[in-house]
């Protein structure tokens, strides 16, 4: 009957244990700024996430659209003309870029003036290009910073709590588990808290990178497309 109760009790005693935003408010003021500012970088990590993912998913659908436009044989000036007032992804605003030279260029006959024009497109259009990816990047390395450092913020965390609970110790001269038992929980959250925020930054970091190296190169591939087509279309000109 005695071993009932102390049963009953101890699982009393654990259900009733204290909540996790009871943690959070009982604690140190250390560690409430420590917990405070890794919330705020879960919330920022996750804004990032969220518009790297869709912007790209956004990027590529886009741009798979205009290469079916590009390759469908239709005229590029025409294709030029619904393009070049409203070019709304990079793809097309290297086409635009580069028709515009194209257009405003009087047709070289002579090779070396040939060659400076598609030196000169090659350009503009690489010039478009690292414009474009560089404001797709921005943002993208605090994933990284807050993915190195989260980790170590909420292990100060940590250490801040537990320096409490001993001094706690010290101060009651009491070393049962209710005295030092608050202050390893509340260093132990904001472990949690720290690596809630640097593992999904580190994992987003690591795709949305792949994932903008890949759409980079699909842009310079089609810089070179272009480049080709530029090349043939002064060949037929200068055979002509």
């Amino acid at each position: 009957m005695e071993a009932d109760a102390v049963t009953a009790v101890g699982v009393g005693a654990v259900t009733s244990g204290p909540s996790l935003w009871a943690l959070v408010v009982q604690a140190d003021a250390v560690v409430k700024t420590v917990m405070f500012v890794l919330f705020l970088a879960s919330v920022w990590c996750w804004a990032v996430i969220l518009d790297k993912a869709v912007r790209l998913f956004r990027l590529k659908r886009k741009a798979s659209q205009f290469e079916r436009a590009f390759w469908s044989g239709a005229p590029l000036d025409e294709l030029y003309g619904r393009l070049a007032r409203r070019p709304d992804h990079p793809m097309a605003l290297m086409f635009a870029t580069a028709m515009e030279e194209w257009r405003e260029t009087p047709r070289p006959v002579d090779r070396a003036r040939q060659e400076s024009l598609l030196d000169r497109i090659g350009r503009v259009m690489r010039l478009t290009l690292d414009r474009e990816v560089q404001q797709l990047e921005r943002h993208l390395p605090s994933l990284a910073t807050i993915g190195s450092t989260a980790p170590f913020v909420g292990l100060f965390g940590t250490v801040w709590g537990i320096m409490n609970s001993f001094q706690a110790i010290a101060a009651t001269k009491n070393t049962t588990l209710a005295v030092v038992a608050p202050g390893i929980a509340e260093a132990l959250l904001a472990t949690a808290l720290g690596l809630l925020a640097a593992v999904p930054a580190v994992v987003a970091y690591n795709k949305l990178s792949h994932e903008l190296d890949a759409y980079a190169e699909r842009l310079e591939s089609f810089a070179e497309e272009f480049g080709v087509v530029v090349a043939r279309e002064l060949d037929a000109r200068a055979g002509a």
